[in-house]
């Protein structure tokens, strides 16, 4: 934990530490984290906006896709559950709008925490020069060569390939480009806009949260797709770390008594944090019916594996203080009691989002069952 966090806070008043803690849980939840992605048009870059943000082309509020420039401003498109992360599309550069030695002043490049430059083919000139004008301005920037898919498609038309062997012969084509016009060492990432569980997509993912500042990090985490079973545990791991903060704070002066408990909660704060559970995992209604319409696998199946009892529910008071109120009355609730170090800790546990496995196996569903129908029986026995 940062020296923010409330394990620093020392042996203040109560109410202070409790003011303290609230305000660490609010920075953590509203840290800002801008991504721009830059890059020609037909590059892919609008797709995979929409796809980091697990939002379909056709849904209100995607991407605008096109093999023509569809980008001709910097347009900021919100991630659905977390407002404070936003991926910023912005226009390729040496467009008429945006010549290459103006274009990191009129994007106002120092607002974004960094850039990812895209190109479906081999990166050109302005793509190598924006990059060096992002390092000498102490920013990061990550290489993507997007639409590795279709050049693989391709290939299996003409003869029988080695996939493993074409794609390093497209990274390492990548590699020496960017080395000749300049580029140290560069990194290069294979990515498909439509299926991020495919090629170097999880390398991204773990190099940049490796990079990004440490006050950084949960929120892109949080915002991640569940497109694996690593980016899920990583949220539930998230998740957990600030169940004990939670805990303290909902034995505040809005606490309600729960039947079966000696002591009582503050039932709209658990609603809060439950919802954002439910949200994190993508297991509300809307983003199951989204997936639903995604896979072609019935909304109805995607219930029928589902393990969690949060998932596709209205999360409301009743619902939780029922939940509560069945667990307390079992011997699950006294085991986690103990086990976890408190009642209101266990509260958190019992209700299966914070986050426990059964949350953590429901929330697959956002990573496996698009992959293809046939697939889905598969992954389905397990849950």
């Amino acid at each position: 934990l940062s020296s923010r966090s409330p394990s620093n806070f020392g042996n203040s008043h109560l109410a202070d530490g409790v003011a303290k803690i609230k305000e660490y849980l609010e920075e953590q939840k509203n840290t800002p984290l801008k991504i721009a992605i830059t890059g020609e048009s037909g590059t892919g870059k609008s797709t995979f906006i929409n796809a980091f943000r697990k939002v379909n082309d056709s849904d209100e509020g995607a991407a605008p896709t096109g093999v023509v420039e569809t980008t001709t401003e910097v347009k900021e498109y919100p991630h659905p559950n977390l407002p404070n992360v936003t991926l910023w599309d912005l226009p390729g550069v040496g467009t008429p709008n945006f010549p290459a030695d103006e274009y990191l002043k009129k994007v106002k490049f120092e607002r974004f925490d960094f850039f990812i430059i895209i190109s479906a083919c081999r990166f050109k000139e302005n793509d190598v020069k924006l990059a060096l004008e992002i390092k000498r301005m102490k920013k990061k920037f990550y290489f993507l060569r997007s639409k590795v898919d279709f050049d693989l498609a391709n290939e299996e038309r003409k003869k029988k390939i080695d996939k493993q062997k074409t794609l390093n012969a497209i990274r390492e084509n990548c590699i020496e480009v960017l080395r000749h016009q300049g580029i140290k060492d560069p990194q290069v990432f294979l990515v498909s806009c439509v299926e991020l569980h495919l090629f170097d997509f999880l390398l991204l993912q773990e190099t940049l949260e490796r990079e990004l500042p440490a006050h950084k990090r949960n929120a892109f985490v949080s915002a991640l797709p569940n497109i694996s079973e690593e980016i899920i545990k990583k949220k539930k791991d998230t998740y957990q770390a600030q169940i004990k903060y939670h805990a303290l704070l909902c034995s505040g002066v809005a606490a309600v008594p729960i039947p079966g408990v000696s002591t009582a909660i503050d039932i709209a704060w658990v609603v809060t944090v439950v919802k954002e559970y439910v949200n994190g995992f993508r297991l509300d209604e809307k983003s199951l019916k989204s997936l639903a319409d995604s896979s072609d696998v019935p909304y109805s199946e995607l219930l029928s594996v589902m393990t969690s009892q949060l998932g596709a529910k209205t999360i409301t008071p009743e619902l939780i203080l029922n939940l509560l109120s069945q667990f307390a009355m079992g011997s699950a609730a006294v085991m986690l009691c103990s086990g976890v170090g408190g009642v209101r800790d266990a509260r958190f546990w019992c209700l299966g989002v914070a986050p426990s496995h059964e949350t953590e196996r429901s929330a697959l569903l956002g990573g496996w069952a698009p992959r293809a129908c046939c697939c889905w029986h598969r992954w389905g026995n397990t849950f």
